[in-house]
């Protein structure tokens, strides 16, 4: 019962002020599967894409902190290949820093900061972080590139298509709910 209507009040808040660059939303009905999107970050390997992440929400919480991966591929010191993060925020002490006065709000927002701001002695990835710490352009150049190939809305569209199916298509599409 906790749960729920602590989840509820952060869902508020998350849709009616959003943290810069970050969006969160409930999946269909059930309140303990979120799924959220954080922008890459101006300056950085990750800016113009899009990531999409995964929020477990487990029966604990707020005691327990959520479980969250990220679901599009991203080359990140801190972040492994099938989406999991290494950040204190989501590990329960002594080995974490995560308490209940933390919400899915601070933890996406620390999440968007690890991206602009890896952690390479702390790394899930062992080889990115080395290349992260010893030759940053090519980390770099590989960030953007996976950035690219994975977090960049491709536009389908092309010039010749008629505006009648642009906006039949539109009407198509699905949209988080913000």
């Amino acid at each position: 019962m906790q749960r729920a209507s602590r989840l509820k009040r952060e869902l508020q808040m998350l849709s009616s002020e959003p943290p810069p660059g970050i969006t969160c939303w409930q999946t269909e009905e059930r309140i303990d599967d979120l799924r959220a999107q954080i922008v890459g970050g101006t300056e950085t390997p990750y800016e113009g894409g899009v990531f999409t992440l995964e929020i477990n929400v487990p029966e604990r919480y707020p005691f327990e902190p959520p479980k969250i991966r990220f679901l599009t591929p991203i080359y990140h010191p801190n972040i492994d290949n099938s989406g999991r993060i290494c950040h204190d925020a989501l590990k329960l002490p002594p080995k974490g820093a995560w308490k209940p006065s933390l919400n899915i709000s601070t933890v996406l927002t620390s999440i968007q900061l690890l991206m602009a701001e890896p952690n390479p002695d702390d790394p899930l990835m062992a080889d990115i972080s080395s290349e992260f710490k010893y030759n940053k352009q090519l980390f770099e150049e590989k960030a953007r590139k996976w950035t690219q190939e994975h977090a960049v809305q491709k536009n389908k569209v092309t010039a010749r298509v008629s505006s009648s199916t642009l906006a039949s298509d539109a009407n198509t599409q699905t949209h988080p709910v913000a």
